[in-house]
């Protein structure tokens, strides 16, 4: 297990650093100054930072030594853009940007070949996505990033649908407490007998129990096949919102199932 791997690159974990608020604060105004040993110490600082960002992507079967040098990569590039007049925590800015990184990198390395052309796409769009964000303050609408890049709304769907990770058929969905319920147990296909009619009737009394919005991001997701991004600029919510509404509604409807 990637928790249990003390060294890493080297490094010894068990010995990194806590830097409390203060030596943060100052540390961060040195380095912004060009003292070199400030931003030596400000790094090693925050490597229990990458550590804890890296633990997410434990089931890839990754090598840690690559996600550890990876996610130090997304934490420099942090440090270098981070803005000491906002009123933000550092490690608030520097995980999305530590993720982001070790994406790229999976994206890249990824077994499962995409064109180079729609990558490309891909990673334009989600620059302008982050810019969008920025500069607005809120996620972006797909139509608002393929204004921006000046491509039809349909390439930018394609391209970042690409790149999206594949999912593993023994990937848990659901756990109660007890057996776990997994991707390849939701694939079937039977489309007709009792079972299947009984399980409709099921599923369409527990749609009644949903809210007017839950109702129609379901519908849309599930009986129509869109995806998140999709629904989101239908609907005008961010994609998080979606995915965060989806997963409410699921819960909410897995009482009545």
């Amino acid at each position: 297990m990637m928790i249990n791997k003390v060294e890493i690159c080297g490094v010894n974990t068990s010995k990194l650093p806590v830097l409390n608020e203060k030596e943060m604060k100052e540390l961060l105004q040195a380095l912004k100054n060009g003292d070199k040993e400030s931003r030596e110490k400000f790094i090693r600082g925050n490597l229990r930072l990458v550590l804890s960002v890296i633990q997410r992507f434990n089931n890839r079967g990754e090598n840690v030594d690559d996600l550890f040098q990876v996610g130090c990569i997304g934490l420099i590039k942090a440090i270098d853009n981070f803005d000491l007049s906002q009123n933000v925590k550092f490690s608030t800015y520097a995980v999305p940007m530590i993720i982001g990184e070790i994406r790229r990198y999976l994206r890249d390395n990824n077994s499962i070949r995409v064109s180079r052309s729609l990558r490309d796409i891909a990673y334009r769009a989600l620059q302008v996505r982050d810019a969008l964000i920025n500069k607005n303050n809120k996620e972006p609408t797909i139509s608002q990033i393929a204004e921006e890049l000046q491509i039809p709304r349909e390439d930018v769907v394609f391209a970042l649908d690409a790149i999206q990770d594949p999912v593993s058929l023994f990937e848990p969905i659901y756990h109660d407490g007890g057996d776990a319920i997994f991707v390849m147990d939701q694939i079937s296909d039977g489309k007709t007998g009792d079972e299947n009619w009984i399980e409709s009737l099921s599923i369409n009394e527990a749609m009644k129990k949903l809210n007017k919005r839950e109702k129609l991001i379901l519908n849309l997701r599930f009986f129509n096949g869109r995806t998140q991004m999709e629904v989101a600029d239908e609907i005008g919510i961010s994609q998080a919102q979606v995915s965060r509404l989806e997963k409410s509604a699921l819960k909410h409807m897995r009482k009545y199932v």
